[in-house]
């Protein structure tokens, strides 16, 4: 392990668990170490972190920087980002990786300005490749990857003589993998010195909302596009998704309209899925969309427009009416039992 150069993530956490997009970076950030050759690690702030920093081994993490405070119960933006400025300062990570949650954008775009070096937002791949300038060569630099311009194009951005490396990455996009073999991280208890000019603001109440619906989680989606957003596609999506035991999702323009949600929506701008089976309902499947669930297991499109985008990723496509399509659907499933 690397004493400095290594790949750090910071580390969101709640009700002693780390929230899932941490994890999926800390998988991320493992992948990236390999390249490179070095170490990944993370850094959990806070106050009475329960959880067990040493199990995020199993996930590639070598080592955790626990750092405690009782002002540090709550995230605030300021303690938070001098605590974690104080981290990267001392121990030299070549990468941070941030979640691109209302924390992680809070954050970053702190750390960074202080540190003044490069931060990419919202991105949705990171690889580690070599950068040409002129006849400069950048070797092993972070490539950080994600839709730009509305999502019509896919911008690989690099920032070769920025050390670190910033990124905040989407939720959803990585993926979370526990290894087959794997030791405790090692786990490193930082004591920091803050004073009361380092909370100009105080959390009074936390509220927490829970979702209606977790789509990360789901394991079978039917989605409406505008295909089917008439009042009696939708009814339709809704049964095929009760009759199948899944969730249902929408396209942009569908919650853009108001029909469904924010919390379905799917893409992008949305959520990134990756259940074992989508069902695609009049979605045309443009980029912005397909960027979401394409990693779907398996994806079953529907659509009346045979040159519909989204059949080029489906594995099974069905040209038709969506209504008609869905309800022989339905009484197929419920006439095998």
């Amino acid at each position: 392990m690397h004493e400095r150069g290594n790949v750090m993530v910071f580390l969101e956490h709640r009700n002693g668990e780390p929230a899932d997009v941490s994890l999926e970076l800390v998988c991320k950030a493992r992948e990236l170490a390999s390249t490179l050759k070095v170490g990944a690690e993370a850094v959990a702030i806070g106050s009475g972190n329960a959880y067990d920093h040493e199990a995020l081994g199993r996930f590639g993490c070598n080592r955790v920087f626990a750092v405690e405070h009782p002002g540090l119960a709550q995230f605030t933006s300021v303690p938070y980002a001098k605590v974690l400025t104080q981290l990267i300062t001392e121990y030299e990570p070549q990468i941070v990786l941030f979640g691109a949650t209302t924390t992680g954008r809070d954050l970053a775009p702190r750390v960074a300005s202080e540190l003044q070096c490069g931060l990419t937002a919202d991105c949705t791949d990171l690889q580690i490749g070599e950068h040409k300038v002129k006849r400069q060569v950048y070797e092993n630099v972070l490539l950080q990857i994600r839709p730009a311009f509305g999502g019509n194009i896919v911008a690989t951005i690099v920032s070769p003589e920025s050390r670190p490396s910033m990124a905040t990455v989407r939720e959803g996009v990585m993926s979370k993998q526990i290894l087959d073999v794997w030791g405790p991280a090692q786990l490193i208890e930082k004591q920091v010195s803050l004073s009361e000019v380092d909370f100009p603001t105080q959390v009074l109440e936390v509220v927490h909302k829970e979702k209606s619906v977790d789509l990360k989680k789901a394991k079978i989606i039917v989605s409406a596009g505008i295909g089917a957003a008439d009042p009696q596609a939708l009814e339709a999506v809704y049964e095929l998704a009760k009759t199948l035991g899944g969730d249902v999702g929408a396209s942009r323009p569908v919650v853009d309209a108001g029909i469904v949600p924010k919390e379905h929506q799917v893409g992008q701008t949305g959520t990134t899925v990756r259940p074992n089976l989508y069902i695609a309902c009049g979605i045309s499947g443009q980029i912005q969309h397909r960027a979401g669930m394409m990693e779907s297991k398996r994806i079953i499109a529907i659509n009346s427009d045979p040159q519909a985008p989204i059949f080029d990723i489906a594995h099974y496509g069905i040209v038709g009416d969506v209504k008609q399509v869905i309800a022989h659907m339905i009484k197929a499933y419920k006439d095998k039992d």
